[in-house]
């Protein structure tokens, strides 16, 4: 079996994922909360 160094992993690509799935729920969240502000203005 091969030695594994801790801390030696590329982990640039996991990051660059992880960044873009975080930004994508930001930006999902903040939809959802524009759509349910119009949605209680519209309706009030």
């Amino acid at each position: 079996m091969a030695e594994h160094k801790h801390g030696s992993m590329d982990t640039r690509e996991q990051e660059k994922t992880f960044n873009g799935f975080i930004r994508l729920v930001v930006w999902g969240a903040g939809i959802s909360i524009g759509i349910l502000i119009f949605l209680a203005l519209v309706n009030a």
